[in-house]
C-alpha cells in the first residue's frame, strides 16, 4: 500500500511542459540567430563538432530531475504495519451525476465542481464508515469500490469530470443497480447510496431500482442539484464560455432539476430528498439520515504506519543533474577521431 503525503505538489507538473516549450523557443531562437550569420552551410563548418543529440539529451535528463524533485515533495509513503482494525459503521456508495448537464452554472462555479467540493468535505467528517464512489450519465461504473481509505478517495474524486463516460444521459436506474450491487452480500442494515444529480430522468425504471434497494434494506438519499426553473448548458473551451448546448432544432437545451423524481426514489427507500444550494449542498442532512442506521462493526486490515520514500526520488533527481552536468554539447574526442577517418577513406 502505498500513498502521496503531500497532493498539492503535483500540481506543480504543469510546469514541465512550459519549460519544453521555454527550451524549444530557446532553440528556434537560437537558430534564427545562427542563420542570420550567414550561409548555414558555412557555419556548420566552423562549429562542425556542436551537438544538437547531446542539447536534447541534456534537455530530457533536466526534465525527468526535475520531475523527480516534485515526486519527492509530494512524498511517496509506503505502508510498513498491517493492523486490524474493529470500527463500527455504515457502508456508503457516493453516485455522482457526471452527465454534461451538471457543467450549469446555477451553482457556482458549477453544478459538478460545487458536489465535488462538498464531498471532500464530507470525506473529512466521516469516522469508520467505508466509502464508495459510482460515476454515471448515460451508463455508470464504479469509479471506487468500498474502502476505509479516505486518501484514495479523495484521489479518485478529484479525478471525476464529464468527459470520463462517453454515453451521455442521466441513468438513474443504471447508478442505482450498480452501487447496490457493488455492496456486499451481507443482511446487515448498514448500507446506504447517496445519488448526486440533477435528476433528468423521466424513466420508470429508477423508481423500480429504488424500490428494489428498499426491500434489500439499502436507504437511497438523494440530493438534487441545480434550479428547478432552469439554466442552459454551456460549452467550454479552455476555461471560456463558447456558446451553449443546441438541440437538433437549434433551440438552446434547458436543464431542469427534476425534484419530483428526485423525492419519489429518497421515499421509496427509507431516505430524504435534498436541495443544494450555494450556502449548503445538504450533506449534512444526508449524512445525519445515514447515521439512524443500525452501524455494523467493520474488520478491515489496513496500514497504520507508513515509511516516507521521498528520499529515493531525491537521489535519483541529484544522479539525473549529475549526468546532465557531465555531458558536454560538443561532439567528444573520439567521436572526433572516428569521424576523421571515415574523411580520409
Amino acid at each position: 500500500m502505498f500513498k502521496f503525503e503531500h497532493h498539492i505538489f503535483f500540481y506543480a507538473f504543469a510546469l514541465i511542459p512550459l519549460l519544453a516549450l521555454l527550451v524549444l523557443i530557446y532553440f528556434i531562437s537560437r537558430k534564427k540567430k545562427l542563420a542570420r550569420l550567414g550561409d548555414q552551410k558555412l557555419i556548420l563548418q566552423l562549429i562542425p563538432y556542436a551537438s544538437k543529440q547531446k542539447r536534447i539529451i541534456k534537455v530530457i535528463l533536466f526534465l525527468l530531475g526535475f520531475s523527480s524533485l516534485i515526486l519527492a515533495l509530494c512524498n511517496l509513503q509506503t505502508g510498513s504495519k498491517l493492523t486490524e482494525v474493529k470500527r463500527e459503521g455504515a457502508d456508503i456508495i457516493v453516485c455522482i451525476d457526471v452527465s454534461n448537464s451538471m457543467l450549469a452554472q446555477d451553482l457556482q462555479p458549477n453544478r459538478l465542481t460545487r458536489a465535488k467540493y462538498a464531498l471532500e468535505k464530507m470525506i473529512d467528517a466521516l469516522e469508520g464508515d467505508r466509502l464508495g464512489l459510482v460515476i454515471f450519465a448515460g451508463e455508470a461504473y464504479v469509479q471506487l469500490p468500498v474502502t476505509t481509505d479516505y486518501s484514495a478517495a479523495k484521489l479518485f474524486l478529484e479525478s471525476i469530470g464529464p468527459g470520463m463516460i462517453p454515453v451521455q444521459g442521466t441513468n438513474l436506474a443504471a447508478a442505482i443497480n450498480k452501487a447496490s450491487e457493488s455492496f456486499s452480500n451481507d443482511a446487515a442494515k448498514n448500507k446506504a447510496i447517496i445519488l448526486i444529480t440533477d435528476g433528468e430522468n423521466h424513466e420508470s425504471e429508477a423508481v423500480e431500482a429504488a424500490e428494489a434497494c428498499g426491500k434489500k434494506g439499502i436507504m437511497i438519499n438523494t440530493i438534487g442539484i441545480g434550479s428547478p426553473n432552469g439554466v442552459p448548458i454551456p460549452l467550454i473551451e479552455n476555461g471560456v464560455i463558447k456558446g451553449y448546448r443546441k438541440d437538433k432544432q437549434g433551440q438552446t437545451v434547458i436543464t431542469k432539476l427534476n425534484t419530483d423524481l428526485l423525492k419519489t426514489i429518497a421515499g421509496k427507500a427509507n431516505g430524504v430528498f435534498v436541495q443544494a444550494s450555494q450556502a449548503d449542498i445538504g450533506l449534512g442532512a444526508v449524512l445525519g439520515k445515514i447515521n439512524e442506521l443500525d452501524k455494523a462493526q467493520l474488520e478491515n486490515k489496513m496500514y497504520t504506519d507508513y515509511e516516507d520514500q521521498f528520499q529515493w526520488f531525491i537521489g535519483l533527481a541529484l544522479i539525473l543533474f549529475f549526468i546532465e552536468f557531465l555531458i558536454s554539447e560538443r561532439v567528444s574526442e573520439w567521436y572526433k577521431k572516428l569521424n576523421l577517418f571515415q574523411n580520409a577513406g
